[in-house]
């Protein structure tokens, strides 16, 4: 479900894509659709199919000490092993969790340490949130697991209403800061309309909330440290598709990487590409062509953190591009593609010539 909106500088080659949007768009604009054998300028019959991508591990960081190879939830064990062995304070629970989880990332966690510290809870993602809240604001650095995003609706009062809340309706006397929400994400193919969902647009209209969707095992392991060491409610939210696929060398030892920082993966002239999670890999691969078959330099960001999201990397790279892609797995009705776009059209629109959108999905819900 990629959606994808782009931004286009005047180009003095014209092209008109007849039957897509009825209107003129530039020669690069007809390329880049081209670039995807399932796009094209003729309307189609809607195809479902995954997007397919193959995932190139990062070099190992040395900053932080001895690595291991990990996959991605490996990576979030270690991240949650980490955080037990040093904070007395900090619980882990939510459904099934106790015996590892149906991904595996807290396995071994409760032999360790302890039923106490490493629990199950009943099947209500309403009930698991709110005991979160209660041991955050208690004291207990408190981490709850929603064993898929799909499940987290019955919780959006809670969280909405309640942790993203406390501390400005007590005027800063209490907060549930201590609180973290882990949460697979994507889709991976198979998992159908339950289990596939990418609903962080949703909570992003709400401040109060950091949210947060890493790429690979290393980021996933110092950004899980960093919302769990926030004095802000988190929710992680896990592409599980990357859990197994994606492999690195990650430091064994605990370490962080800095929320609401996007980072620049590959420099360009041409045209900014924006993703975050499992689109990071799939812009990767379209970076590539661009440059291989047209000639295109294209400048890549991982967003990382979705809310509050680094909106100076993001205008600062299409000041020097002109050009702006967004792309991510959600639907694109109300997707945070949306926000981005606006607030880059209002932030630099008159480093802009032209201003086109097209939107690319694969299948909506």
């Amino acid at each position: 479900m990629a959606a994808t909106r782009l931004f286009l500088r005047a180009s003095p080659v014209k092209c008109s894509l007849t039957g897509l949007t009825g209107g003129v768009h530039s020669s690069l604009g007809l390329t880049l659709l081209k670039l995807s054998p399932a796009c094209t300028a003729k309307p189609q019959a809607q195809r479902r199919h995954a997007a397919h991508f193959t995932y190139h591990p990062e070099p190992a960081p040395s900053q932080y000490g001895p690595t291991q190879k990990m996959n991605l939830f490996q990576s979030v064990t270690s991240a949650l092993d980490n955080t037990l062995a040093g904070d007395p304070t900090a619980v882990i629970f939510g459904e099934d969790v106790a015996f590892g989880g149906v991904f595996r990332c807290t396995v071994g966690l409760r032999d360790k340490y302890g039923k106490d510290r490493v629990f199950n809870t009943p099947l209500c993602e309403q009930g698991i949130v709110g005991f979160g809240i209660g041991a955050a604001a208690a004291g207990a650095t408190a981490i709850a697991e929603i064993q898929f995003a799909d499940y987290i609706y019955p919780a959006f009062d809670q969280i909405v209403n309640e942790a993203a809340k406390y501390r400005y309706r007590s005027g800063n006397m209490f907060d549930c800061g201590k609180l973290t929400i882990r949460s697979p994400w994507g889709c991976v193919g198979h998992g159908s309309i339950y289990h596939s969902q990418c609903p962080e647009a949703f909570f992003t209209h709400c401040p109060g909330i950091k949210i947060v969707v890493p790429r690979g095992p290393v980021q996933a392991k110092g950004l899980l440290l960093s919302c769990i060491a926030d004095q802000n409610p988190c929710i992680f939210f896990e592409p599980k598709i990357l859990y197994r696929a994606a492999v690195e060398q990650v430091p064994t030892e605990a370490y962080q990487i800095p929320l609401s920082q996007a980072e620049v993966l590959q420099e360009g002239s041409d045209l900014t590409l924006v993703a975050w999670g499992t689109q990071v890999h799939v812009l990767k691969e379209v970076a590539a062509m661009a440059q291989e078959k047209l000639g295109v330099s294209c400048e890549l960001i991982d967003l990382r953190t979705i809310l509050p999201w680094d909106t100076e990397t993001v205008c600062k790279s299409v000041v020097k591009t002109g050009r702006l892609l967004i792309s991510h797995e959600a639907p694109v009705t109300g997707g945070f593609a949306a926000e981005i776009s606006s607030t880059v059209q209002v932030r630099v629109r008159w480093e802009i010539k032209a201003f086109y959108f097209f939107y690319v999905t694969d299948f909506k819900l």
